[in-house]
């Protein structure tokens, strides 16, 4: 592992925890050459997936990206980091577990969703107008008419 202060690649592991839920490994290191200390992260990828844009491109699914959308909605709300991550992973889980080695933006968006859902309604509304490119008011008055739908059936 190359330290990202000197770019010297003697570094050390000084620390490991497992986190996630025994998902991931946390390794504090130092470097050799410099003494500078970071952090890494070590998770397993059962493959790589690429994401369909609308537009038909496509790119490397990117974990960081998700969570930093999810952070975005979730800003001021009663939601902690370890949830965002727990959340995350998850999301990428059932992302992977679909089977295949593409998925379209959509479903992303959908998954992302749903793990919202759950865990902060407004949180949700606010992923839910970017992902659904809300222009106006109506659409927001739309969109929260259908969630109290489902709530008044559960």
């Amino acid at each position: 592992m190359r330290c990202p202060f000197c770019a010297g690649d003697g570094t050390q592991v000084k620390d490991s925890r497992p986190i996630d839920e025994d998902q991931s490994i946390r390794r504090r290191r130092q470097c050799g050459s410099c003494g500078g200390r970071f952090t890494t992260f070590e998770r397993v990828e059962l493959r790589e997936l690429t994401v369909i844009k609308s537009n038909g491109e496509d790119q490397p699914f990117d974990r960081d990206k998700v969570t930093r959308s999810i952070r975005v909605a979730c800003r001021k709300r009663p939601v902690s980091m370890a949830q965002i991550d727990r959340m995350v992973t998850g999301v990428v889980r059932q992302l992977e577990s679909q089977g295949e080695p593409e998925v379209s933006s959509d479903t992303v968006g959908r998954v992302v969703m749903e793990a919202l859902k759950g865990i902060d309604p407004v949180a949700y509304i606010r992923f839910a107008s970017v992902y659904r490119n809300f222009t106006e008011a109506s659409d927001f008055e739309e969109f929260a008419a259908q969630i109290d739908e489902i709530r008044a059936k559960d």
